[in-house]
């Protein structure tokens, strides 16, 4: 098999783990392991090395963290109980994980279910939260509309760092002067 046949077969994982990121799955991660096997079974040759595989390491922690810091960042700057953040936290996982199986259209339907469920679960989970401590009504709303953004903004910040994981592996095998 050529180089450029294996870099498109490659691309073409990259692209599908990408799409699992935005379902909630860990595709920043699983193009990490890619190209950590790309490196150990390529000798350095051409394509990326164990430098880019850290690289789309870091940038991937780097997602996880602004995906997990901005939903409790959001409620927290409410001055949300800490029950709601949890709560938030916890519910905006499972609702979107549970979610994105119940959409029966491939691709979109997952999709959207991630985001509806990841997006309604933190509403929920941060809503119960202030529920418990026995915020009022309209507090416990205002808690739950910032938790929705903050989940949303985590998601984005992921999907990005996922664009740029892609976008730094791709550069890395074009660069490539295969020999």
């Amino acid at each position: 098999m050529t180089y450029w046949t294996l870099v498109l077969i490659i691309q073409l994982l990259c692209a599908v783990l990408l799409v699992a990121s935005l379902l909630q799955l860990p595709g920043n991660w699983g193009i990490v392991v890619v190209l950590a096997i790309w490196a150990a079974t390529s000798g350095f040759q051409r394509g990326p090395g164990w430098t880019i595989v850290l690289v789309c390491a870091g940038i991937a922690l780097l997602g996880e963290i602004l995906e997990a810091v901005s939903g409790a960042a959001a409620v927290g700057r409410r001055q949300a109980s800490r029950r709601a953040m949890l709560l938030s936290v916890i519910l905006s996982l499972i609702g979107g994980l549970l979610c994105s199986l119940l959409i029966p259209i491939p691709v979109v339907g997952g999709l959207i279910g991630a985001i509806g469920g990841a997006a309604g679960g933190a509403f929920a989970g941060a809503w119960l939260g202030e529920a418990w401590v026995g915020s009022p009504s309209q507090r416990r709303n205002e808690i739950g509309r910032a938790a929705v953004k903050g989940r949303l903004a985590g998601m984005a910040a992921r999907m990005l760092a996922g664009v740029l994981i892609f976008l730094t592996q791709l550069m890395s095998f074009l660069q490539a002067s295969p020999q």
